[in-house]
C-alpha cells in the first residue's frame, strides 16, 4: 500500500511539474492591432516562439487598451506604439523599461477626389488645417489606440480642435476604420503598415507623408514583476531580447507588402 501511494504521489508530482513548465512557456503579449493587420506576426511569430520554445498569446487591441491589460497585470509583456503613454506606463510601476524595436511612419489617406487639396503634401499639420478650412470629411479611429493618440498630438501641434459634422470618430479597429472612411468619401490617419495591407481593396487613395511628425515608433515593455510577481517576467525578457536581436532585425527589414519595406528595425 506504501509503494502505491508513493507510485501515485511521484505521478501526481510529474503532473504537476510538467504543468508548471507548460505554464513558463506560456508569454502573454498585448499588442497593436496594427501590427496584426500588418500581417507582421504572421511571419515573425512562428520563428521567435521555435526558437525560444515558448508559446506566445498575442492579444491584438489597441494601444490604449494592450497598456490597460498591462496595469492589471493580464498580460506579461506590451508592444505598442505611443512613447508618451509608455513613458507613463514605466514611471508608473507597471513596466520594467521601454525599448524601442522598430518604427514605421503614418500616412493620411482620402478619397480621389480630394475635396481639401492636400494630395502630394510633406506637412501633417498643413494638411489637416486644409482638411479643416475645407470642412472635407476626416474619420477618427477614436478608441484610444495609438492612431488615435498620435492624431490628436497632429490636430493640436496644427492648433486645429476637430469639431463639427465633418468630423466623425468611429470608435473601432483601423480596419473598420478605413471602410467608414471610403464610405463617407473621408479622410483618415493611419499607419503604413495597414494601409499597405488594405490598399488594394480600399477606393481610398495616399495623400500625405512624410515629415519627422509622421514617424511611428514601437517600444516593447515587459510588465513588472515586482507588482506582478504572477507575470512569465522570464519569458517577457527573453522574448524582448529576441525583438534586439541581429537576427529580428532581419526578418522585421526583410518584412514586405508588395515590395514594400512596412518596418525598420531600431540600430539598422
Amino acid at each position: 500500500m506504501r509503494r502505491i501511494i508513493a507510485n501515485l504521489m511521484g505521478l501526481f508530482l510529474l503532473f504537476v511539474s510538467q504543468a508548471q513548465a507548460e505554464e513558463v512557456q506560456l508569454v502573454r503579449m498585448a499588442t497593436t492591432t496594427s501590427t496584426e493587420n500588418s500581417g507582421l506576426f504572421t511571419v515573425i511569430q512562428p520563428v521567435f516562439e521555435r526558437q525560444l520554445g515558448i508559446k506566445v498569446h498575442v492579444i491584438a487591441v489597441g494601444t490604449g487598451k494592450a497598456l490597460e491589460l498591462g496595469r492589471r497585470g493580464d498580460v506579461d509583456v506590451v508592444l505598442v506604439h505611443a512613447r508618451a503613454a509608455e513613458e507613463a506606463f514605466v514611471k508608473e510601476g507597471y513596466g520594467d523599461a521601454r525599448h524601442e524595436i522598430m518604427y514605421n511612419d503614418f500616412v493620411i489617406v482620402g478619397p480621389a477626389s480630394d475635396p481639401a487639396g492636400v494630395r502630394g503634401l510633406h506637412d501633417a499639420g498643413k494638411a489637416l488645417q486644409k482638411i479643416a478650412a475645407a470642412g472635407a470629411p476626416f474619420v477618427s479611429r477614436g478608441d484610444d489606440s495609438g492612431t488615435h493618440k498620435k492624431e490628436q498630438i497632429l490636430w493640436k501641434q496644427a492648433g486645429v480642435e476637430p469639431v463639427g459634422a465633418w468630423y466623425r470618430q468611429a470608435g473601432q479597429g483601423m480596419g473598420k476604420t478605413l471602410q467608414i472612411a471610403a464610405e463617407m468619401d473621408a479622410y483618415t490617419l493611419v499607419d503604413r503598415g495597414t494601409w499597405l495591407a488594405y490598399r488594394a481593396k480600399s477606393p481610398l487613395q495616399l495623400q500625405v507623408t512624410g515629415g519627422a511628425e509622421l514617424r511611428n515608433p514601437y517600444g516593447i515593455i515587459a510588465v513588472s514583476v515586482e507588482r506582478y510577481p504572477e507575470v512569465n517576467h522570464d519569458g517577457a525578457t527573453r522574448l524582448i531580447q529576441w525583438f534586439e536581436s541581429d537576427e529580428a532585425h532581419a526578418l522585421i527589414a526583410g518584412y514586405r507588402v508588395d515590395g514594400e519595406q512596412l518596418f525598420y528595425p531600431v540600430g539598422d
